[in-house]
């Protein structure tokens, strides 16, 4: 298990394990932290996950694929530079101690 933080729009600071392999938005969503909708299931279309990644070790995250790039810039609530979509995030070890900040609205 990778140990996460999320960030909720109220400032709660939500620490969560997640499994490594799978993508960062299923154990948001299970942890129930607010803002992580997750309408799409997981397909990089809708922007319910939206997040910011606040801090994260050196190389932990690939760059975002096209359609990930795509859907935040469309349709994501004020993307900005670190926006990332945590359908999108696989975790993986090196994602220990990250922190990201939940997106809110749309």
């Amino acid at each position: 298990m990778v140990q996460v933080t999320f960030i909720e729009a109220d400032g709660t600071r939500r620490a969560i394990a997640a499994v490594v392999g799978e993508p960062l938005m299923y154990p948001a969503r299970n942890a129930g932290v607010r803002g992580i909708i997750a309408e799409c299931g997981g397909s990089a279309m809708c922007a319910t996950c939206h997040c910011y990644v606040i801090a994260a070790p050196e190389g932990a995250l690939a760059a975002p694929k096209q359609d990930e790039a795509d859907t935040v810039e469309f349709n994501a609530h004020e993307p900005r530079e670190n926006s990332r979509l945590t359908c999108q995030i696989v975790v993986t070890p090196a994602l220990e101690g990250a922190v990201f900040q939940v997106a809110t609205g749309r």
